[in-house]
């Protein structure tokens, strides 16, 4: 009988921020974009981060953005909720991810945070790394079920 292979075991980043406030998409959305407009008044061009994770890399936000805009509305009030929590995650987390390659795309390596809020809520944020120019993009973010 073969053995069976065990999933590895992520640590999660423990979050101090607060999920985002209310339940509907109208209600999330102006204070998710008031996030990301503060973040993009800190640059000059794109919108970034730094990541503790990739030695102060930059983590952009443009995939982000539109990977969000193809969802429903109920579906993007659900992710956006834990926005400030995962820009904390990225800022500051040093637990190793989850790194796999596409099978679709081989020049392109994507890593899976997993986090907590305050509250005690799973969630997960994916970074995509182009392994040619070594550039970082957020693609999505969403809540996880408990392990």
């Amino acid at each position: 009988m073969p053995k069976k292979r065990k999933k590895p075991k992520i640590r999660a980043y423990q979050c101090k921020a607060k999920q985002l406030s209310g339940r509907r998409f109208v209600d999330i959305i102006p204070q998710a974009r008031k996030l990301l407009r503060t973040l993009q008044k800190q640059t000059k061009r794109r919108a970034y981060i730094r990541s503790a994770y990739f030695h102060k890399d930059k983590i952009f936000f443009d995939f982000f953005w539109q990977h969000i805009q193809t969802k429903s509305a109920v579906d993007r009030a659900r992710r956006l909720k834990y926005l400030p929590c995962a820009l904390e995650l990225l800022r500051n987390s040093k637990c190793d991810p989850l790194s796999f390659m596409d099978e679709n795309q081989p020049g392109i390596i994507k890593h899976e945070f997993k986090g907590n809020t305050s509250d005690g809520l799973n969630f997960s944020v994916i970074v995509q790394e182009d392994r040619k120019t070594n550039k970082k993009q957020l693609l999505t973010l969403y809540p996880a079920h408990p392990e």
